[in-house]
């Protein structure tokens, strides 16, 4: 768990099927809420991935209003704001961005849609009949993709940004109408020499998130 990270730049280099399959199949041990297992996984990798980047890109540049399955944060307040600024400004130290450079930041905002150069993607659906608790279980999946995805050398970055435009998603993926988008992952193998990779968030004390009831 803390050796995985927000991969932010990705090699060329693909990820074997076989390596995939242990990932996925791993993963499929998730626990869930009456054994439901209501992720659906779809995997999108060569000319089928390029052709969904090339639009995701396009949206991006036009300045498109998201349009999300799922309702986003309203808003990020006090001790939430904080931690989203620290990730923010770490990245954009990394990378080299100053404060105040619009420019700069839009830029590097846009690498969401370009998936960091990824080579393979992860689009995670729920069934919207199952409601909040399909998503939390499918949140878990999530997380025990990225985390056995480290166990086998492969980066990951889970991306809330490429569930904006659900139809281009619809477009290029077989997604079935009573399917919600959840969120994206981007993976492959790191390049970890790029700047992007070259900083580490915090964690908030347990003092700040666990209350003791004895």
């Amino acid at each position: 768990m803390t050796a995985r990270h927000s991969c932010r730049a990705f090699l060329p280099q693909l990820v074997t099927r076989d390596v995939i399959m242990q990932i996925l199949l791993t993963s499929q041990q998730t626990a869930s809420w009456c054994n439901a297992q209501p992720w659906r996984v779809y995997v999108v990798s060569g000319d089928p991935l390029e052709a969904l980047r090339a639009d995701l890109i396009r949206c991006a540049e036009e300045g498109r209003r998201p349009n999300p399955e799922l309702d986003w944060p309203r808003e990020y307040r006090d001790v939430f704001q904080a931690r989203r600024r620290e990730c923010g400004w770490l990245l954009y130290g990394a990378v080299g961005i100053e404060k105040g450079d619009r420019a700069g930041s839009a830029e590097q905002a846009r690498e969401n849609f370009r998936l960091f150069g990824a080579p393979h993607l992860a689009v995670v659906t729920s069934p919207d009949v199952l409601g909040t608790h399909g998503c939390i279980d499918t949140g878990g999946w999530v997380s025990n993709f990225m985390l056995t995805s480290v166990a086998h050398g492969v980066g990951t970055i889970a991306q809330a940004a490429l569930a904006s435009w659900p139809d281009v998603l619809r477009k290029h993926l077989p997604i079935e109408a009573d399917q919600r988008i959840v969120c994206g992952i981007s993976f492959g193998y790191a390049d970890n020499i790029h700047p992007a990779n070259g900083f580490r968030t915090t964690r908030a004390p347990l003092g700040e998130v666990v209350t003791w009831v004895d």
